[in-house]
C-alpha cells in the first residue's frame, strides 16, 4: 500500500510566511531604490549638526589663514592688480590716516586668501551637507566643486572687468566731471571688495538651484511660471547693490544675474529630470 502523505517539514509554514512579507529584490529594483541608496550618508542630531558646522568654519578660517599668510608676501602685487580699474580714471589714490596702508594690505590680502582658498571652502560646504544625502548622490561632488570653483571665480572676473570699470568711469568721468578726485585707497577697496566678492556669491545661483532639484524643492516649471517675479526681485537687489541708479549701471548688474537665472531654470530642468528617471 502505497503512502499518499507526504513529510511536511513544520519549518514550512514559517518559511513562506517570510516568503510572503518578505518583499523580492527584482521589487525593489522596480521602485528603482536600492538598499545602499536607501540609506542615508548618516543620521545626526541637532547639536551634532552644530557642531559640524563649527568643524566646517573652523577648516576654512584655518584655509583661508593660510592663503592670507602667504597672500601677505605678495601685497603689494596684488594691490597693483585690483587698483588697476581705479587707476584707469585717476592717476592715484591717496590715504588720510597713518595706518591705512596696513589697512588696505590686509583687504587686498584677503581678497586673494578667499578666491585661492575658494576650492576648499567649498570642498567644507559639500562636507557639510553630504551626511544628508543618498549615497548615489554623493557621486556629484567633482561636479558640484568644479561648477561652483568656476563660477565663484568667474564672478569675480564679471564684477573686476565688466561692473566696476563701468561704474568707476560713470561715477567719476560723467558724474563727477566737474570735481577734483581725490579717492581715498580704504573706501576704493571697500567698494570692490563688496562688487567682487558679491558676484562670486550670486554666480553660486545655478548650484543652489541644481541641488534644490536634485532634493525635489524646486521644479524648472514654477523658475519658469515665476519668471516675472524673479526679474521684479532680481531689479530691486541690483538697484540696492548698483552703487548708481542710472539704467546703464543697473544693467550692468540685471544683465548677469538674469543670465543665471536663465541658466539655472536649465540646470533643474537637467536635475528634475535625472530624478524622475531614479525614482
Amino acid at each position: 500500500m502505497e503512502r499518499s502523505d507526504k513529510l511536511v517539514d513544520p519549518n514550512d509554514s514559517e518559511l513562506k510566511d517570510e516568503d510572503k512579507q518578505a518583499p523580492s529584490a527584482d521589487l525593489q529594483e522596480d521602485d528603482g531604490i536600492s538598499n545602499q541608496d536607501a540609506d542615508l550618508g548618516g543620521k545626526m542630531t541637532f547639536l551634532e549638526h552644530l557642531d559640524e558646522l563649527r568643524k566646517r568654519l573652523l577648516h576654512s578660517l584655518i584655509a583661508v589663514s593660510g592663503t592670507f599668510v602667504l597672500a601677505w608676501f605678495f601685497r603689494e602685487e596684488v594691490f597693483g592688480f585690483l587698483s588697476v580699474p581705479i587707476l584707469n580714471v585717476v592717476p592715484k589714490l591717496v590715504v588720510i590716516r597713518p595706518m591705512e596702508p596696513i589697512s588696505i594690505f590686509l583687504k587686498v590680502s584677503f581678497v586673494a586668501a578667499v578666491f585661492v582658498a575658494a576650492p576648499y571652502i567649498l570642498f567644507q560646504i559639500w562636507l557639510f551637507i553630504a551626511p544628508g544625502l543618498y549615497r548615489r548622490e554623493k557621486k556629484y561632488v567633482l561636479p558640484f566643486l568644479l561648477s561652483s570653483t568656476v563660477l565663484f571665480i568667474s564672478g569675480g572676473m564679471v564684477g573686476y572687468y565688466i561692473i566696476l570699470p563701468s561704474a568707476l568711469a560713470y561715477i567719476l568721468l560723467d558724474l563727477g566731471s566737474i570735481f577734483d578726485h581725490m579717492i581715498s585707497a580704504v573706501d576704493f577697496f571697500n567698494f570692490e571688495l563688496m562688487i567682487l566678492l558679491g558676484m562670486g556669491c550670486i554666480f553660486q545661483m545655478p548650484v543652489i538651484v541644481g541641488f534644490l532639484s536634485l532634493f525635489g524643492l524646486l521644479t524648472p516649471s514654477f523658475l519658469w511660471k515665476n519668471f516675472r517675479y524673479a526679474f521684479l526681485l532680481i531689479v530691486i537687489v541690483a538697484a540696492i547693490v548698483s552703487p548708481t541708479p542710472d539704467a546703464f549701471s543697473l544693467s550692468l548688474w540685471v544683465a548677469p544675474i538674469l543670465l543665471l537665472y536663465l541658466v539655472s531654470i536649465v540646470v533643474s530642468w537637467i536635475f528634475s529630470r535625472s530624478r524622475k528617471k531614479k525614482s
